[in-house]
């Protein structure tokens, strides 16, 4: 059965024709608008090319200063804007820093305008205008450019981002190449641009910039479908040292340009339709133009749309089936999968080239080499979602991030690493969580996995990172020594714990003891005076000043005391034990969720809104998305069932805003996923998952082509919430957990729900 999707722009669905079944449609906007974390343009999953319209070029800082309304074009797009920038290939998705928004092209008309302009005036640059008759499936993208006159179309194959423009009057039209174009811009971060003009039919180059990544090179190659007739090169900030170039015109029909302000303009004369296929390398232009001939070696728009289209249906084939209570579930449910598979990106070439960590070119032997792993976020639900339906590509990535501490110079897992580039975003070593999860989980595509134990204890005692030198030496991070130092404290022994569960499973036993040791210190910040996490200093003293409401300057990121207290998921029942015992554990935690946090508390947060706030729980940043299981290891896990369902409600919805947060290149869908489908990985590295009510009536879905996984429910509707019983291959389960290792071998879950709490659902376990 051929799955075809459809991306919803304008927010009404577009229906497919009768032979294209189920009918089934993503929207691509599930992210905050006012955040503009998502990018609506074409990709394949996991694709090294991302090519988008952006709709803006707010610089990073002004005068100097960082300039807050930039955080709104993470991704590069507002859907609220009225103009379109023009269209690059490279864009992060759902991330709350930025980089990218390479190799630019938009197509004007009349005399040459080398810059945007501005919203508040498009006529004044490059941009055009649109009134969001834009159309997106998986694959694609098109718009209408007002001014210009022009239907723009965008698809992509791996490397390669394929453009077609048809344009209504072809006087006086040109296309604008701007290399200097990119997202979070500033002045000096481009570092150096070039382009060489091979041909009438082709252009090479490269961009250097100092952003995010602070070495980050990309070159390309561009096919064009139509000869050039003419074109100009211009560097908009000339050195002062000109050499000898200065005898000639560079500027006009000089076959090459370098500099940190170039651009060009090309024209074709009078035609009506023009192709560019532009293909991407991270390891030299020789490596963009095998690119290109393996990928989109000729013009033919439609033959890589249908491809594009081909790669998602192969991509989405392994849901066999899937139905729920209301069809706008089923259109969210899509979406989110749909994010889920654009986070992390190919940065290889054809010939399995990539450069590495060290700025020397390597060869992926055996795997495929990605990148883009925020892994702060994605350790909690995204990388597990792939470990259990894409095991092939989240064991690639393993063995990219292994690959990345091998030619690392400080002997460490990445921490947030893109385009051969560790930006040391967040905090934590989640890399280590993550092959922990797929160790316990025993993903069969592992390679050799007793080394990633071995990298990620090395990594675990680098003293020169965040805090850990203290954090060897005292059991805790000092808040005096290292800012954000309770968070730093619980998920540096979170990540500990994985890597115990590591060593259990290669029978390494002194470091397991060592590593389960190291776990507990999650203790060691905690105040049994005001029952909250708090900070403490390096003299062992609590730090005086302290409202457990607010995030900035209390010892935490991304959270506060109230949503930090509860992040000890390697160890549940001594944190219950520790703020008292079930009864006080539960009533703390029921709190969270009804009691009201003042706006003040994150009035100066760029990456939440009111929108992403239940009560104090804060499910538009990360630290929260285990609490709501918790419920499952007390008496209560009625509870945890009641609090998914209304989060699943409040927090995605399919109008522009889509949820209350940055998706955080796919762990907000990838939460959705799981909680729709009912389990969720409370705790990465272990092989177990936590029950909740699901929101699918039922589905099918192949795992690793093999087995099938059915979830069935009964009685399942917007009243009947709560779980009445819960069967594995019609055996009754006892408690409100399931092994991953049960999971594979395929079998049906069968939910049974009702209206009302059941306190004989489960026989409650006290182990996890």
């Amino acid at each position: 059965m051929r799955l075809f999707f459809i991306l919803s722009l304008a927010f009404n669905v577009f229906f497919s024709t009768a032979q294209q079944d189920p009918h089934l449609f993503v929207r691509p906007f599930i992210g905050t608008a006012e955040a503009g974390h998502t990018y609506p343009g074409a990709t394949v999953p996991f694709g090294a090319v991302q090519l988008s319209p952006d709709t803006d070029t707010i610089p990073f800082a002004v005068a100097g200063q960082y300039q807050p309304e930039v955080y709104r074009y993470c991704a590069g797009y507002q859907y609220k804007d009225s103009s379109i920038v023009g269209f690059s290939h490279t864009h992060f998705s759902g991330t709350g820093h930025s980089d990218l928004g390479d190799i630019l092209i938009m197509p004007n008309r009349g005399v040459v305008q080398w810059n945007p302009g501005t919203a508040q005036a498009p006529e004044k640059g490059y941009r055009s205008t649109y009134h969001h008759d834009e159309q997106a499936q998986p694959g694609y993208y098109g718009v209408h450019l007002d001014e210009v006159g022009v239907d723009v179309e965008l698809t992509t194959t791996k490397r390669v981002g394929v453009h077609r423009y048809r344009l209504q009057d072809s006087d006086s039209a040109h296309f604008v190449l701007d290399l200097t174009h990119g997202i979070y811009n500033y002045e000096g971060k481009n570092v150096w641009c070039f382009l060489r003009v091979e041909n009438d039919t082709l252009l090479t180059g490269y961009k250097q910039t100092n952003g995010w990544g602070r070495t980050r090179t990309i070159y390309f190659a561009i096919a064009l479908s139509v000869p050039l007739t003419s074109y100009q090169i211009k560097d908009l900030k000339p050195a002062m040292y000109k050499g000898f170039w200065r005898k000639f015109d560079t500027e006009h029909r000089f076959a090459e340009g370098a500099g940190q302000g170039l651009k060009a303009a090309l024209f074709f004369g009078a035609v009506n339709e023009v192709e560019f296929r532009v293909a991407l390398s991270g390891v030299s232009i020789e490596g963009a133009l095998g690119n290109l001939v393996s990928e989109a070696p000729i013009a033919g728009f439609d033959t890589y749309r249908t491809a594009a289209e081909k790669e998602w249906d192969n991509a989405f084939s392994i849901i066999k089936d899937v139905s729920f209570l209301h069809y706008q579930d089923q259109i969210t449910f899509y979406t989110a999968w749909y994010h889920s598979l654009i986070g992390s990106t190919l940065f290889m070439d054809v010939d399995s080239s990539y450069r590495g960590l060290d700025q020397r070119i390597h060869k992926a032997e055996g795997f495929t080499n990605y990148t883009t792993f925020s892994l702060w976020d994605t350790y909690r639900a995204e990388q597990p979602f792939l470990n259990l339906f894409y095991p092939k590509v989240n064991a690639d990535m393993i063995e990219s991030m292994q690959q990345h501490y091998s030619q690392s110079v400080h002997h460490m897992l990445p921490v947030w690493s893109h385009y051969a580039n560790e930006n040391w975003c967040m905090i934590g070593y989640h890399a280590v969580s993550v092959m922990a999860d797929a160790v316990v989980k025993q993903n069969p595509y592992l390679r050799d996995p007793e080394r990633f134990l071995w990298s990620a204890v090395e990594t675990s005692n680098q003293r020169f990172y965040e805090g850990l030198g203290a954090y060897l030496d005292l059991g805790y991070v000092p808040e005096d020594q290292s800012g954000s130092s309770v968070s730093k404290t619980l998920e540096y022994a979170y990540d500990d714990w994985c890597i115990a569960q590591m060593a259990t499973v290669f029978k390494q036993d002194s470091v397991a003891q060592l590593y389960n040791k190291r776990a507990q210190n999650f203790q060691n910040v905690f105040d049994v005076q005001t029952g909250f996490m708090r900070p403490r200093l390096s003299n062992g003293n609590f730090k005086t000043s302290f409202d457990p409401l607010d995030t900035h300057g209390q010892g935490f990121i991304e959270g506060n005391a109230w949503n930090y207290s509860f992040y000890a998921p390697q160890a549940p029942q001594n944190l219950i034990e520790q703020m008292g015992g079930e009864a006080r554990f539960v009533a703390h935690l029921d709190s969270l969720f009804t009691m009201s946090l003042p706006d003040r508390y994150f009035a100066n947060t760029e990456d939440i809104m009111r929108s992403g706030i239940i009560g104090n729980y804060v499910h538009g940043n990360e630290p929260s998305h285990h609490i709501p299981y918790f419920y499952n290891f007390t008496t209560q896990p009625w509870k945890t069932q009641a609090a998914t369902r209304m989060i699943l409600r409040e927090q995605y919805s399919l109008n522009s805003e889509g949820m209350g947060g940055n998706d955080d290149c796919g762990q907000m869908s990838a939460w959705y996923l799981f909680s729709a489908l009912g389990l969720y990985p409370f705790a990465p590295g272990s092989a177990n998952y936590a029950l909740t009510a699901p929101l699918v009536k039922e589905a099918t879905i192949q795992l690793d082509g093999q087995h099938l996984l059915q979830i069935v429910t009964e009685n399942n509707s917007d009243q009947n919430v709560y779980i009445q019983s819960v069967y594995w291959n019609g055996k009754r389960l006892s408690k409100p957990f399931i092994s991953h290792l049960d999971l594979i071998q395929g079998g049906e879950l069968h939910f049974v729900m009702g209206p009302k709490p059941s306190k004989k659902a489960f026989i409650v376990s006290k182990t996890n």
